[in-house]
């Protein structure tokens, strides 16, 4: 995770496992459309992966996993 929600966490405004327990079952919170169908090919073909959950009104954690599996990042959209 990025410094920037590591602080969230740290402060009790984010839960990552929560979090990445919904992203790892393919639950990609607010993502258009679009976004979904990509995920959901991303999965066959081995692209990368991208969840966003709204927490409260003002804040959004983005997960990402790169197509190689190797990184999972928890970021804020101001962050990519």
């Amino acid at each position: 995770m990025t410094r920037a929600v590591n602080e969230l966490v740290e402060r009790g405004e984010v839960s990552p496992m929560a979090l990445l327990r919904r992203h790892v079952t393919g639950d990609w919170g607010d993502v258009p459309e679009e976004d979904r169908q990509s995920n959901e090919q991303a999965l066959v073909h081995g692209d990368r992966l991208l969840s966003s959950y709204r927490i409260g009104e003002s804040l959004t954690v983005w997960i990402i996993t790169e197509a190689d599996r190797s990184a999972t990042t928890l970021l804020l959209p101001e962050e990519y």
